[in-house]
């Protein structure tokens, strides 16, 4: 199975290419649905189409923890730098390193120097 990843308004573009060169199929929320979406209609759509949502927002991993929610998967970048030429090395190795537990419904917490998996539900 291929990863897809939404990403989310607050990053750029500029994902999309960059995870495409890696196999992976990003889709900008900008592509999909309306910019001034909430929150909860990105997940909901991430959930219905089998995505993973991709972003810099912190309100997604507490909405799943309030929820209790298995899916969508949310991977959060955490810190200034979230452009792909900053961060875009880490991201992939993180794709690399918690795929399973992507693919069966986790949150991914990227940070300079450091990432970690939570397995939903929170």
């Amino acid at each position: 199975m291929t990863l897809r990843l939404i990403i989310d308004i607050n990053l750029s573009p500029e994902w999309v290419p960059f995870l495409a060169e890696a196999g992976v199929i990003g889709r900008h929320w900008a592509q999909v649905g309306d910019p001034t979406a909430t929150d909860r209609e990105i997940m909901a759509w991430a959930s219905t189409h089998g995505y993973t949502v991709f972003t810099h927002d912190l309100d997604f991993s507490t909405m799943l923890a309030l929820t209790h929610a298995g899916r969508p998967s949310v991977i959060q970048l955490r810190g200034p730098r979230v452009l792909p030429e900053q961060i875009g090395g880490p991201l992939l190795a993180s794709l690399r390193r918690f795929r399973a537990d992507l693919e069966a419904g986790a949150l991914v917490v990227i940070e300079p120097g450091r990432s970690r998996v939570r397995v939903l539900p929170l």
